[in-house]
């Protein structure tokens, strides 16, 4: 295993997408016992149990699972993904509640990065 010369860093958040938020939310709800809070059209937040990240559905045409890493610098993290091997798909964006971006790394898996307090 490589030693890293940053301090690791958490998950912090996951989005479950799916074209069908009506058939994901009570799937999520009813198998796993998940909270679903929706908050607009093709949005959902899901709470899980205490010490595990929250998540939302989002409805977007294709499945995916993308995870949220905290990062504590969202622009160093940026310059690294790319400097080895990935690629950002969204630049940094403020959506009112995060400011996070979005990383493919080398094999195209998406991620979305997300600024740390």
């Amino acid at each position: 295993m490589t030693q890293h010369p940053h301090t690791a860093f958490g998950i912090g958040h996951f989005d479950v997408a799916g074209p069908d938020l009506e058939r994901l939310g009570p799937f999520y709800a009813e198998v796993f016992g998940w909270q679903i809070a929706p908050r607009g059209p093709g949005y959902a937040q899901l709470q899980t149990p205490a010490g595990s990240p929250n998540g939302a559905l989002v409805e977007q045409p294709d499945a995916a699972i993308t995870i949220g890493i905290v990062v504590p610098d969202l622009a160093k993290a940026l310059n690294q993904a790319e400097a080895t091997g990935g690629r950002v798909e969204m630049p940094v964006t403020d959506n009112g509640w995060v400011r996070k971006a979005q990383v493919r790394d080398p094999a195209g898996n998406l991620l979305t990065l997300i600024q740390g307090d």
